[in-house]
């Protein structure tokens, strides 16, 4: 029984830690999307 826990206790750190991976993957790609548009933002303004 305890180790069928510690199996699941494994299972679900690893998917916390997976889903985590992802979430960092897609604030990662909104903040270049910013980036991006800031910067021709800028270049716009400058004109």
């Amino acid at each position: 029984m305890n180790d069928n826990f510690n199996s699941s206790k494994i299972k679900n750190y690893d998917n916390t830690l997976n889903n985590e991976e992802s979430e960092y993957k897609k604030l990662l790609t909104v903040l270049k999307e910013i980036r991006e548009t800031i910067a021709l933002l800028e270049k716009t303004i400058s004109r």
